[in-house]
Order: C-alpha cells, then structure tokens, then sequence
C-alpha cells in the first residue's frame, strides 16, 4: 500500500471529537489547503463512520502473520499463472514503460499482483470502498495519525478537484489506497501519470497508467535500471550470524569470500553492494538484499510484503521457489505478545524502536545485541521461544 508508514506518530491525548464537528473542522482545514469549500462539503456533510476501517489499523496482515504465511497466501500459482498471462497482453504497453523508466515488467506486474490481484479486488464491494468516507474515518477515528489522515482526505478532496476521479469511482483500500497499484491520495498526486494520454490520470481504469505510474514512483525512489532485488542465498556452517545485522552493506564479492553464496548468481556482479538479513532467524532462508529491495519497502514499510513482492516477480520470470524451507513448527506470537518482547527488552537497556507491537528493524537490532549479551546466536529472531526466556529473567 503506497504511502503507509505505519506506526510513527506518536499518540495524540486529546479526547474523542463527534463525528460530525470532526467533519466541520476538515471542511475547514480542506478550504484552508485551497480545497474549494463546496467540494469538500459535498463529499463530507452527512458521512457517518465506517466501523470497519479503524479495525484494520490493527490487524495488518503483513506485520501480524508469518513471513511465509503472508508469502504463500499471495505468491500462488494461480496468481504466477495469470501474471504471465498478463504480461503478455500487456507485452506492448510493458516495453514502453520499461524504456521510459526503466523498470523491469516483472518487477510492476508483481507489485500489480500484490497489491489488488491485477485488478480484480477494485470492483469487491467486501474489500474497496469509498476513499472520501474511509479517510475521514480516519482522520477523526485514529488519534495516533489523526493529521497524516487529513492531509490524504485533503489529497483525495485534490483528486476530484482535477477530474482525475469521479466520487463514485474514487475508491480504494480500507486506508484510501487508490487503483490497481494502491497509491495513496498524496502519492497519486505527486507520482501519477497519464501514459495513455487521454487526459487524465485513472488508476481505476487505465492499465498503462497504473502500471507507468508504479515505475515512475519507483524511479524517482531510485529504482536503479537494470539490476536486481537481490537474491536468496546459503550460509556456510558456523557463520558469524552477528554479520546479518540488515543494515552493513558489502559487496557480493566479500560475501561469497565468507561463504555467503546466492542460489542464483545471474543478473549479480561482484561490485553490487549488498545486506544479509534472516527474517525467520537461523533455521529459516537468507537474504542478500540489493539497493532496489529498499525501493521495494519504500511502496510499503513491511519487510514481508517487500520480499512478496520480490519473490512473485522472480517467479514471474520463470525462477523457481525458495531453497530452505521456513521454520513452520515455530509458534509465532501475537500482537500483545510483541508489546511485550518489545517492553521486556526496553526495560533490559535495549533500545526496541518503540512498544508498538511490530518487529521492524529496531526491534530485531535490540533482539540482536540482547541475544548476544547472553550467548546466544544472534539472528535476530523473535519467536515464542525468546519471549518464554525473557519472561522467565528477574
């Protein structure tokens, strides 16, 4: 989902605000942002809330289920089969794109893939549904980003405003992701182009522009042309699993000299800088993970859904599976489960990122440095069996 940090804006303490003066305040802010106060007050006097939308802004997927759960739920055959289908009805459209921005077709078609199952979520009424309505749900629902949620109610108010999109057509996710590639409203505006040259940016009803649109957001994140996401690869035994911190960048060719090896050398060159990094510890896969895998997270912070969207695109290309397995057997914790690894650890000196319940970067940094501090093999991994023993400490 284009756009959707999650979980960096702290908790605001004011109390709850009735939807309808809600309401008022953002017709006002929306005119205050240049919004003409007739549009806004057309498409927000008499909403109600969408009981539906504040729910998912705790349970998402990609943070909440196993990497591989996640992985396997969106990367099927059926979903590789129609893929090539489609880049092949699209090869024309895909080779214009590829030469203006340089972005490989597999690389789009998966992220179309992902993001709506080529387009056959937007018309399901049980998944999409109107932008303005979900946004201003938000915005006077969700204290903790109740300002972001504005400023893409404004955005979406921006959109109309162009003629981009009809109210009717204008709708998305349950957090206002627009088209067949899921832009935020702000993002539509920056990033969205019209590659079919009918005039407007439609990212309902124009493949071409959805898909161009992609490359060019991925383009100005700093796709770079011509290389790859990265790769799965084998560690030797006795690796030092302290190296696979996700951040220190060394080429492939150091790498391979401390017996890291791809699985799959080609489209690699032994000047590509490249992390290490373990999403389900030492029993499950590795990952060296190129420049352009950061783009791939820039779309959407979770290292999940970046790695579905990297694996569907090598499958799109005919590459096969992964080489190890995951460690399946492992129970996987719940949400109140990581506030409480995320606190333990705090609570021990190391710094988790936040007690948010998502296990980022920080957090597995901090598992890193206090699994080293007692002995054991630091690979960053946050199971069931790592809470037991730290709740199992004075």
């Amino acid at each position: 989902m284009l756009g959707l940090a999650l979980g960096t804006t702290a908790a605001r303490a004011d109390p709850p605000e009735p939807f309808p003066a809600c309401l008022d305040r953002l017709i006002t802010q929306g005119e205050t942002a240049g919004v003409d106060r007739s549009l806004a007050e057309a498409q927000l006097r008499g909403l109600t809330p969408d009981e539906g939308v504040l729910a998912n802004t705790r349970n998402q997927a990609e943070f909440a289920r196993p990497v591989w759960a996640y992985l396997e739920a969106s990367v099927t055959d059926a979903k590789v089969a129609e893929g090539r289908r489609l880049l092949s009805v699209w090869g024309t459209t895909l080779d214009a794109i590829e030469a203006r921005y340089g972005v490989d077709r597999d690389t789009l078609v998966a992220f179309w893939g992902v993001e709506s199952s080529y387009g056959a979520v937007l018309d399901d009424p049980s998944i999409v549904r109107p932008a303005i309505r979900s946004l201003a749900t938000l915005a006077c629902g969700d204290a903790t980003r109740a300002d972001y949620w504005r400023d893409e109610l404004i955005a979406a108010l921006r959109i109309l405003a162009a003629g981009d999109a009809t109210p009717e057509r204008l709708t998305g996710s349950w957090a206002g992701a627009l088209g067949h590639t899921q832009f935020m409203p702000s993002v539509f505006l920056k990033r969205a182009v019209d590659f079919d040259g009918d005039g407007r940016r439609d990212l309902w009803g124009s493949v071409p522009d959805a898909l161009a649109s992609t490359a060019h957001y991925l383009v100005t994140e700093g796709w770079r042309r011509g290389e790859r996401w990265g790769a799965e690869a084998v560690l030797p035994p006795g690796f030092d699993l302290s190296l696979a911190d996700e951040t220190t960048a060394r080429p492939l060719a150091e790498w391979r000299s401390l017996g890291v090896n791809p699985v799959r050398s080609d489209g690699l060159a032994d000047d590509q800088r490249a992390t290490l990094f373990l999403p389900a510890g030492q029993r499950g896969p590795a990952f060296l993970l190129l420049p352009n895998f950061a783009v791939i997270l820039r779309y959407n912070t979770a290292f999940a859904y970046a790695l579905t969207v990297a694996h569907l695109s090598d499958r799109l290309r005919g590459q096969p599976g992964f080489a190890t397995d995951w460690p399946r057997g492992d129970r996987m914790l719940g949400t109140e489960e990581r506030r409480d690894l995320q606190d333990r650890l705090v609570a021990r000196g190391f710094a988790a990122g936040g007690i948010d319940g998502k296990i980022g970067p920080r957090t597995r940094a901090a598992i890193r440095a206090y699994q080293t501090s007692i002995g054991l093999p630091p690979d960053g991994y946050a199971d069931a069996g790592l809470l037991d023993r730290l709740r199992a400490e004075p």
